[in-house]
């Protein structure tokens, strides 16, 4: 979806775009323009993260960059104007006063009046009020609200909130403190509460400086005995926050696809009732089946490994037992027959786990399957994966024995009704036609929704995958 307005003939902006699924927000990763720079009908200009993948913006006209309205790492509404191109540069009609660069994180206080002249900010130059209007989000906290919340987490925190210093008389309105977005996500990153920082910046707003001022005092009174404990363990994330050398905690904020993992995860747990079923199987015939294929030359220039036949036997283990493939309509109290199988992989990537499916991967054959999964690997590691390309699954499989891991209970991918977890696939002593041998094994781990899958429904599509794995033969006996 290509979103533009036309405020004159040589003035055009450019919005948010909704990149699909109806996502209402997404984070400004990276410009890949300024000021001043031309760009061409198509050209990407920016790198935006919406709650389920990245996603890089091409500009819809040619023109000279005008003005960008936000800053990396912001995150903005659907709607809203991000870029001004000038498409007529050179002609006499004049240029608009930028407008500054916006956050639209929470909801701010009343502005305070114009001040004279023009004020630098991080794009452009001058505080102008901005002419797009916001769309309300949902659960948005009042400000004072937000300032009581702050408050109390302040204190939880250990540094608590001092008293607020006595404002000087050129201050702005009490409300929202002003700061740069970095300045803020510094002050995330540290567990600091702008409100009660002492801004020493031009018209009262806060510095980097006066961020890692407010958290000296709060490193050095986390040694009290009302100290919260230290994490035990903290995520990874793609760039480090600036901590002190003496803080025990770093704060990361929760958004992108982090929020979306979470957000999802707890709704499948607390929603389709769970259950797990496990089997262990010997797997060495596939393992000399996936040898074999990788020297076939119809499966030249495709990547062949187990989870390639793992993958092929659940399709046909659904095939057997079609009334697996379902969804659970709650609204119409449904239960909804699927007559295709979009198979979902899970795929750790820098930005969190995501979820991409193959879509009617029941119709494909084995090269087409191998060059399917080939792809949606390379483009989930590369951070390209589309929203599009998430929607919609079935079933999905998530390969843990790549980390070592024997199995695991897998939380199902909302609306989905079973996810397959594969251990790793390891050499152990097996009793193979009445003697002990070594053999490769691997454990499989099943997880239902108890809603629309019954233990003998269930049992059975696990037990047709692993005999497909024990016996890869059944893949042309059983399809």
């Amino acid at each position: 979806m290509t979103t533009m307005t036309q405020t004159s003939a040589r003035f055009r902006e450019f919005k948010m775009p909704d990149v699909g699924e109806g996502l209402t927000e997404a984070e400004i990763l990276k410009w890949f323009v300024q000021p001043g720079d031309t760009v061409t009908d198509g050209q990407v200009v920016c790198e935006v993260e919406t709650a389920k993948a990245a996603v890089e913006l091409p500009i819809p006209f040619d023109g000279v960059v005008h003005e960008l309205r936000f800053s990396e790492g912001t995150t903005v509404d659907v709607g809203q104007v991000i870029i001004t191109v000038d498409v007529a540069p050179g002609s006499d009609e004049e240029a608009p006063v930028p407008a500054p660069v916006q956050e639209p994180v929470e909801a701010a206080a009343p502005a305070p009046e114009e001040p004279k002249g023009r004020t630098p900010v991080l794009v452009g130059y001058g505080v102008a009020e901005s002419s797009t209007k916001r769309r309300p989000r949902k659960g948005a906290a009042a400000p004072e609200a937000a300032a009581v919340a702050a408050a109390v987490q302040a204190e939880l925190n250990g540094h608590g909130a001092p008293a607020a210093p006595e404002a000087p008389v050129d201050a702005p309105p009490v409300g929202r403190p002003l700061a740069k977005p970095p300045v803020r996500k510094l002050a995330k990153d540290l567990g600091i509460d702008l409100a009660t920082v002492v801004p020493t910046g031009k018209d009262g707003i806060i510095t980097r400086e006066d961020v890692h001022a407010a958290a000296a005092p709060a490193a050095a009174g986390a040694v009290a005995p009302s100290a919260p404990a230290p994490s035990a363990s903290e995520p990874v994330v793609t760039e480090a926050p600036a901590v002190t050398a003496s803080a025990r905690e770093t704060r990361i904020p929760v958004k992108g696809v982090r929020k979306a993992i979470a957000q999802a995860m707890v709704g499948s747990a607390f929603t389709a009732p769970h259950v797990t079923e496990f089997v262990t199987v010997d797997v060495t015939r596939t393992m000399k089946l996936v040898a074999e294929l990788k020297e076939d030359k119809e499966m030249a220039g495709v990547r062949v490994n187990p989870l390639l036949i793992i993958a092929k036997a659940l399709l046909v283990a659904i095939k057997r037992n079609p009334e697996v493939n379902a969804a659970w309509d709650e609204a119409n109290q449904e239960i909804v027959q699927k007559h295709y199988v979009n198979l979902g992989i899970a795929a750790a990537t820098p930005r969190g786990l995501i979820v991409p499916n193959i879509k009617d991967a029941h119709d494909k054959t084995l090269p087409q399957l191998a060059a399917a999964l080939g792809e949606l690997v390379s483009t989930a590691r590369d951070g390209k994966t589309s929203p599009a390309a998430m929607a919609g699954g079935t079933v999905t499989i998530t390969n843990v024995g790549v980390f070592g891991v024997d199995t695991g209970t897998p939380i199902l991918n909302p609306g989905e009704s079973a996810i397959l977890a594969v251990g790793a696939i390891k050499l152990q002593p097996w009793v193979h036609k009445g003697k002990v041998k070594p053999r490769q094994v691997t454990t499989l781990a099943l997880s239902f929704d108890h809603r629309l899958v019954d233990g003998e429904l269930g049992s059975k599509v696990l037990a047709d995958v692993a005999a497909i794995l024990e016996q890869p033969k059944r893949l042309i006996t059983w399809a």
